[in-house]
């Protein structure tokens, strides 16, 4: 028999009752199936219903040629993995990493939902600047990063793809390169999740001669017709 909305046991018992059937509440959760999916939407589900609305934001570190370290920011949107900001500094207060967000969100582009992880550096500041802002703050569980899964994959990329094979010298350095690189990840480099498109779409060009530029130094490449 399948009952619509709640299965609890007493939900059960109530409409066998009206239905006319006699029968002990006990016997009805002796005998009712064990639910094995949640109760509610998962955290997967959540993430795919919304993705259009969510961005995800997460902080990495950077060592210098001196063995000073760095901080930088990412924001990064879910719905086309496009990278919406870059912050970098050397004491990354909650005051900072809430004018960061400001920055990168702005006032009338803003997110819906904000994911991040429950590193101490947020604090309250950036909870009620979200707040303020209209956007709704949505932290990872304890030691999940899976949940924060597309911002953690852009920084491996990140640091295979340039921060792996360059010496940083400063924190004016590393936003420089941090720069070149999202303008390559955003209009040049292709992506497997968006059928081989770049974040920002590239259109297809079939007439012209096939011109190939050095990017970010000379690291990567992108290939364009003239």
């Amino acid at each position: 028999m399948k009952i619509p909305g709640s299965t609890r046991p007493p939900r059960v018992h109530g409409e066998l009752l009206k239905l006319g059937i006699d029968i002990g509440q006990t016997s009805v959760a002796k005998y009712m199936v064990r639910r094995r999916d949640p109760p509610s939407q998962g955290w997967r589900t959540f993430l795919h219903n919304h993705t259009d609305g969510i961005a995800a934001m997460d902080m990495f570190v950077v060592p210098t040629i001196s063995f000073r370290l760095l901080y930088g920011l990412l924001i990064m949107g879910h719905g086309r993995r496009r990278i919406l900001w870059f912050g970098v500094t050397a004491h990354p207060t909650a005051e900072w990493i809430a004018n960061q967000v400001t920055e990168a969100c702005g006032w009338e582009q803003a997110p819906r939902y904000l994911i991040r992880d429950r590193d101490g550096a947020y604090g309250e500041i950036l909870i009620r600047r979200l707040r303020s802002i209209g956007i709704r703050d949505r932290p990872t569980s304890p030691r999940s990063p899976w949940q924060n899964g597309y911002a953690e994959r852009l920084i491996g990329s990140i640091r295979r793809e340039c921060l792996d094979h360059v010496l940083v010298f400063s924190e004016r350095h590393l936003r420089h390169l941090l720069l070149c690189y999202m303008k390559y990840y955003n209009e040049t480099r292709t992506h497997l999740a968006l059928e081989k498109d770049a974040p920002l779409s590239r259109t297809v060009k079939r007439a012209g001669r096939i011109l190939c530029r050095p990017v970010i130094g000379g690291l990567h490449h992108e290939y364009v017709r003239i």
